[in-house]
């Protein structure tokens, strides 16, 4: 699972959607740097209401449509992620200056492993030299269920989803 980002990092992306707001015109409110910092300073994966809940558990004064909006945004300027893991919603991980891996999914639980295999990236390269693409990303999703089978009826119940990445 990806840990916390670094202050020089978390620095850097503000900068980054500080131009790119600037860029469109956009306003540049506090809120959506909030949610902004938020993101860099979690660890994992997260849905919009995630981040919502845990703003207004500091005591910030968020609203849960500015959190949906930010998202867009950081979307858009290719400093978060989103994923959909088999299910109607959205989940988001950053993607500044954070490893590149891909996830194997639990339809069961639900519980989402990450792992990191050079060979992912060898691949996404000769397919690039072979139809002549310049290809700037990949999202590979492999979909299964635990073998483990009592303890993917715990995580069920206990909503622990996220695994840590395997090398």
């Amino acid at each position: 699972m990806a840990h916390p980002a670094h202050e020089d990092t978390v620095n850097l992306v503000k900068e980054i959607f500080r131009s790119y707001l600037k860029e469109r015109n956009q306003r540049q409110t506090p809120e959506r740097f909030m949610v902004l910092e938020e993101i860099y300073t979690a660890d994992g994966h997260f849905d919009a209401d995630d981040i919502f809940f845990r703003l207004k558990e500091a005591g910030t004064r968020v609203s849960r449509a500015t959190v949906y909006n930010t998202l867009d945004l950081l979307v858009e300027c290719g400093l978060v992620q989103r994923q959909q893991f088999g299910k109607s919603q959205y989940y988001y991980e950053r993607a500044y200056a954070y490893q590149q891996h891909d996830h194997i999914i639990c339809q069961e639980c639900g519980t989402v492993l990450e792992f990191c295999d050079p060979r992912v990236g060898e691949i996404q390269e000769m397919l690039s030299k072979i139809h002549g693409m310049d290809i700037k990303g990949h999202s590979l999703h492999f979909f299964g269920s635990c073998r483990d089978k009592e303890a993917c009826e715990l995580r069920k119940k206990d909503g622990s989803k996220i695994v840590d990445i395997k090398e």
